[in-house]
């Protein structure tokens, strides 16, 4: 598609996005409506769970609690309702929850931000002190004191859509929470330092308080949000009114040293024993109150979390989501560019190869957040340290977002990098991109337009190096419409980024080959709320995904998703597929012995899926599917089994079986991949968790045993042992010992 056909879809798009704005808003009038006024207190707050301290009698109470989910027009019921309490002094904010509700509560782990953390008995508190309903913070517990914390964009998605993008569940803080346990309800306090926030100089904030209720599998709002979308969505929070504006919290600063010993063994290539110290650590410093920079010297990337594998039947990579601690804090303002499948920046290309080794990183430096309320800006630098195989490399990184319209979005980007060798900088090694987009989100969330431009440079590159995409997202509380269309050019380059089809692979060359394609994806789906006890929602989808290659002019790639998914009142649900699939391989490709001839294949899949109710201590999910597969055959099985044993166990064991058949030319093959898992938790502080992958197409058994002594709040103590077993030729490859010790220290 010319570039041409690119702007006007963007012209239409902000065209429909202005006429949109005169339309009636839902959730405007929230923050008049619902407004919690908070009073400093004097008298110390014991955070203990106990309420017994002059100041919970006399503040501001909330009354009524709504359902979000499964129904979102009735307030909570007496016996389940929320009241909830705040105060703060010259440190802390401190909130405090009565949760109504019969014992016993459902614990699913002791763990911080854990997977399974909101099947449990939860409440959370979100904030977002610059009233931009674009970006916040979250902090939740349960009724076992557990942690949970993120910060939140403006795009969390709706459920429907699944997304939930705009969660950062890496992002952590030091605050604290206890409970007290009742027959009939259950208490939680919590203490907010402002030190973990950043905030400007206003006297209204958003809040919003949820709950959930594992018995009754409910989710409230204090706030009445619609059943779509998730409970902290920042459209519908309510006020929170201060007595006076907040102070600029004194001495903001975060020292997070580490030390780390390891001693690895490269059994397979008969590498001696390589035994390694490492010092070094990060640093977190608030320049203003709405400010930070991130300041990083030879980090640590190490295999103390280690990826989950996957069995990949696509003929391109996928993508893992970073959690290193430089690029958490305010990385949508980098990261929340372009579409899924088309990121211009994605952080795990820095300083991690594709195959998850490191990359030694010097140092490196972020400035984030907000210059006004509606200005937020990130600007970054890192230098990676030349290896044996390749020079080093400077990275840099600028981005910025302006809020217009209430949660509409103006940014662009500048990334640049440059090859460092011998003390200076490469002329013929570099690559520079430049964007901007526009996205306008209506104030209630279901409205949604936008477009993107961007264009790459690097040495002796001229022509199709370009990037454009144009969206739409509209939507009522039954029907979900969404719409993209995007392309690149070859010579755009991503050394920055993940561009998921770009890079094709010939498996007879074995080179990877740069493309240029347009891609377009859609998403139509239909839910049904009846009027059941036992049942939650009908939903009814389709989605269409087309690649074509630019060159050629050829499609590549065409597939419709035809879904029905059933949701039961008792957190239970099953699903049904049908998916029509066209695929031309553009270069010969290798799934079992034989490549693949570069030609058309066409077939259809099914696949059905049922997962049990989770809230039981024994739980599972099991699925099939059957069909075609580039002109063989595909037959998987899918099976998870967890037990949990409250609080203090979790056991679980996944299993995944493809069964791959082609004609005698090409071979056919049995993919495996065998994960159980034991997870102890002795404490909040204390767990152990070992989990082995058996994974024949990566001939890779691996085990990985870990100990985590959690001594101070976000300061930990790590005991890892990794070892690797070739699977078609047993045998060991790889094993390894850590011991890292890492220290928050707030000053």
């Amino acid at each position: 598609m010319k570039n041409i056909n690119a702007w006007l879809l963007i012209i239409a798009s902000t065209l429909i996005s202005t006429a949109s704005l005169t339309a009636q808003e839902n959730g405007l009038h929230l923050r008049d409506e619902y407004q919690y006024k908070i009073r400093r207190t004097s008298q110390p707050i014991k955070v203990d769970g106990v309420l017994d301290e002059a100041i919970w009698q006399h503040a501001q109470k909330t009354t009524d609690f709504y359902y979000i989910t499964p129904i979102d027009d009735k307030l909570v019921e007496p016996g389940d309702q929320t009241q909830v309490m705040m105060t703060y002094d010259d440190r802390n904010i401190y909130v405090a929850a009565v949760c109504k509700g019969e014992s016993p509560y459902l614990v699913t782990s002791l763990k911080r931000d854990g997977d399974t953390f909101w099947d449990g008995d939860t409440f959370m508190v979100s904030f977002d002190p610059g009233n931009e309903r674009t970006n916040g913070y979250g902090f939740a517990t349960n009724s076992a004191g557990v942690q949970f914390d993120t910060e939140l964009a403006g795009n969390l998605g709706t459920r429907s859509g699944g997304s939930g993008s705009g969660f950062n569940r890496a992002w952590n803080n030091i605050w604290r929470a206890e409970t007290k346990l009742h027959s009939d309800h259950y208490i939680i306090e919590i203490a907010i330092p402002f030190k973990t926030l950043r905030y400007g100089h206003s006297k209204i904030w958003g809040v919003q308080f949820n709950r959930g209720n594992a018995k009754t599998n409910t989710f409230q709002a204090w706030t009445p949000v619609p059943r779509q979308f998730f409970g902290p969505d920042l459209g519908y929070n309510g006020s929170l009114v201060w007595d006076e504006v907040p102070k600029k919290a004194k001495s903001n600063i975060a020292l997070i040293p580490y030390m780390l010993t390891s001693t690895s063994k490269d059994i397979e290539e008969g590498i001696p024993t390589d035994n390694n110290i490492e010092i070094g650590g990060d640093a977190k410093i608030a320049v203003t109150s709405s400010l930070n920079l991130d300041v990083t010297v030879n980090p640590d990337f190490s295999q103390v979390d280690v990826d989950r594998q996957v069995t990949n039947l696509t003929n391109v990579n996928i993508r893992f989501r970073d959690q290193r601690i430089f690029f958490v804090e305010n990385r949508n303002i980098f990261s929340n560019f372009g579409i899924p499948p088309m990121r211009p920046f994605f952080s795990r290309k820095i300083g991690l190869r594709e195959d998850g080794s490191s990359i030694p990183i010097l140092y490196g430096a972020r400035l984030t957040g907000n210059l006004t309320p509606d200005a937020r800006i990130g600007i970054m630098n890192l230098q990676t340290k030349s290896v044996v195989d390749e020079p080093g490399n400077n990275y840099s990184a600028l981005a910025f977002n302006y809020r217009i319209f209430g949660r509409s979005v103006v940014k662009g980007f500048f990334h640049n990098r440059v090859g460092y060798a011998n003390g200076s900088f490469l002329d013929n090694d570099y690559n520079r991109n430049f964007g901007l987009e526009f996205d306008y989100r209506s104030q209630n969330g279901y409205n949604r337009f936008g477009g993107a431009y961007s264009l790459s440079y690097s040495d002796g590159i001229d022509g199709e190096n370009s990037y454009y995409h144009s969206l739409a997202q509209l939507g009522n509380e039954n029907l979900s419409f969404y719409i993209n269309v995007a392309g690149i050019g070859r010579n755009y380059a991503d050394d920055m980024g993940f561009i998921q089809q770009q890079n094709q692979y010939n498996s007879i060359t074995d080179e990877t080959i740069k493309i240029g394609y347009d891609h377009l994806y859609s998403d139509l789906s239909y839910t049904l709320f009846p009027d059941n006890d036992k049942i939650n929602t009908h939903t009814f989808s389709m989605q269409h995904i087309g690649d074509m290659e630019r060159s050629r002019k050829e499609i590549f790639n065409y597939t419709v998703r035809l879904n029905y998914e059933l949701a039961l009142a008792n957190t239970s649900e099953f699903s049904i597929e049908f998916s029509p699939v066209y695929r031309r391989l553009l270069y010969p490709f290798t799934f079992t012995d034989n490549p693949l001839p570069a030609e058309d294949y066409r077939w259809t899949e099914f696949e059905i899926e049922y997962q049990s109710d989770v809230r039981k201590d024994l739980s599972y999910s099991i699925g099939g599917g059957m069909g075609g597969f580039y002109g063989g055959s595909r037959k998987n099985i899918t099976a998870e089994v967890n037990y949990r044993q409250q609080p203090w166990g979790n056991f679980g064991f996944t299993f995944e079986a493809n069964e791959l058949n082609f004609d005698d030319d090409y071979g056919n093959s049995t993919l495996l991949l065998i994960g159980p898992r034991l997870e102890f938790n002795f404490n909040r502080d204390l767990f152990w968790t070992t989990f082995f992958q058996y994974n024949t197409q990566q001939d890779n058994f691996n085990i990985n045993s870990r100990f985590q002594w959690r001594f101070q709040p976000l300061s930990d103590l790590f005991l890892v042992y990794t070892d690797n077993y070739a699977i078609e030729l047993w045998g060991p490859k790889i094993r390894t010992f850590v011991l890292k010790i890492n220290y928050w220290l707030n000053i």
